[in-house]
């Protein structure tokens, strides 16, 4: 059952570093975006001083997991490192089979530019081709989003400029989620340094967005959870419903008003979408003077639920 689990893991880790790398060299690099991490700071480099991508980011990469290791102690795991060589190894041969050409583009790649037309020239081939910034950016979060959400259902880590932001967040007071957005930001924000064009950092921010949101529904699927807290006088008739008609469980905290110290009962139940409205929906019946709380639920591991994770 291990080895199971392991040949699956390692699987995730290999198709996610090729969705990373064909996300960068095909729909990043092209359109000359950065969206946070060393890669898209090496595509900054890329397009200034032509080296290739997956050279640069090595250069970057593999000097922080020494620091970041030094500084912060062993939390890069074994599969963090295989990630960054695989990332490595996949960027750098599609980088030399395909080079830089976009895949996404309005038209067939000319060697020439017709007079007045609007096209982008690729900096490394010298050819040209018609932009579709918007279309790109869309499959460019998607690509990246399954990418790094299958890199980290497989037991991974990002490393890479997140290292950067940890080691910060040990000698700062700031939280980690704030120092990855500045520095993500920073790299962003390379692009209207060095390319002087506004779209850029802002097409990077839409990729980043949709990323983000692509990672949690590859890790956390697609179920919504809810959890609720009811306080009510009479919580029997509700843990009955929750009981036989739900066939959920929950927990009954006793605690007691603020305002006048009477003792209450407070009902603690997650759900997934359906049953909660359909508990809202029978709250009115059963108990319509209840006070509810309705939270949304990122995660939710347990019994009932999603396995708790091994080490």
């Amino acid at each position: 059952m291990k080895f199971k689990q392991e040949l699956v893991a390692y699987i995730l880790l290999i198709v996610g570093s090729i969705l990373f790398a064909v996300g960068d060299v095909m729909f990043v690099n092209p359109y000359l975006m950065a969206p946070g991490g060393t890669y898209g700071l090496s595509n900054v480099f890329n397009t200034l001083w032509p080296w290739k991508i997956s050279l640069y980011a090595i250069c970057m990469d593999i000097p922080l997991l020494i620091v970041g290791t030094w500084i912060l102690g062993p939390k890069f795991g074994v599969k963090t490192i295989i990630s960054t060589i695989l990332i490595f190894a996949f960027t750098f041969v599609l980088e030399s089979w395909w080079g830089y050409n976009p895949v996404i583009h309005d038209g067939a790649i000319a060697t020439t530019a017709g007079e007045g037309t609007s096209m982008v020239q690729i900096p490394h081939d010298g050819g040209w081709f018609q932009p579709d910034y918007f279309l790109n950016t869309v499959l460019a979060g998607l690509i990246y989003g399954l990418a790094i959400g299958l890199i980290f259902r497989s037991g991974a880590t990002s490393g890479g400029s997140d290292i950067i932001s940890m080691i910060l967040h040990k000698y700062t007071k700031i939280s980690l989620g704030t120092l990855v957005m500045i520095v993500d930001g920073i790299i962003t924000l390379s692009t209207l340094v060095a390319f002087g064009d506004i779209r850029l950092p802002i097409y990077s921010v839409i990729v980043i967005f949709i990323e983000g949101k692509v990672i949690d529904l590859v890790v956390d699927g697609m179920k919504s959870y809810k959890t609720m807290f009811i306080i009510t006088d009479d919580p029997e008739p509700i843990r009955d419903y929750v009981i036989n008609e739900l066939n959920r469980g929950g927990t009954c905290i006793t605690g007691s008003g603020l305002y006048q110290g009477n003792e209450r009962k407070m009902l603690y139940v997650t759900l997934d979408r359906t049953d909660m409205i359909k508990l809202k929906l029978a709250l009115h019946r059963i108990d319509p003077k209840a006070f509810v709380n309705i939270m949304e639920s990122s995660e939710i591991l347990g019994k009932g639920f999603r396995t708790l994770p091994k080490e």
